[in-house]
């Protein structure tokens, strides 16, 4: 028996980046495929919407980051050296309603 003569395929980086502009893949195929060629993520991209169409989800994703963006602000300026802005206090609902009952009691 013979050995067939096989062919050899060369990727490069540039290839598979070019390739991923132009074809859709999952968000794991797409890790997989840039760690092993080494290929670079645009850096104008959009990034994805973990959300989706839930606009109820992506009101609760952007407070949850913005509240992370003020703790880093935070931990920046201590480890700098400044003193902090004081953190906001944000009232429930509840205790809303029990202090507007207790102030209408006292009059």
């Amino acid at each position: 028996m013979e050995r067939k003569g096989g062919s050899t395929a060369v990727v490069t980086t540039q290839t598979v980046a070019r390739a991923l502009t132009k074809t859709t893949t999952t968000p794991t195929e797409e890790k997989a495929l840039r760690m092993r060629y080494g290929a670079p993520v645009e850096l104008d991209a959009p990034l994805p919407k973990a959300h989706g169409d839930n606009e109820e989800l992506g009101d609760e994703l952007l407070l949850l980051e913005m509240r992370l963006l003020s703790a880093l602000k935070r931990q920046r300026a201590i480890a700098n050296g400044n003193k902090p802005a004081p953190v906001a206090k944000t009232r429930s609902a509840a205790k809303s309603k029990v202090v507007a009952a207790l102030k209408s009691k006292k009059k």
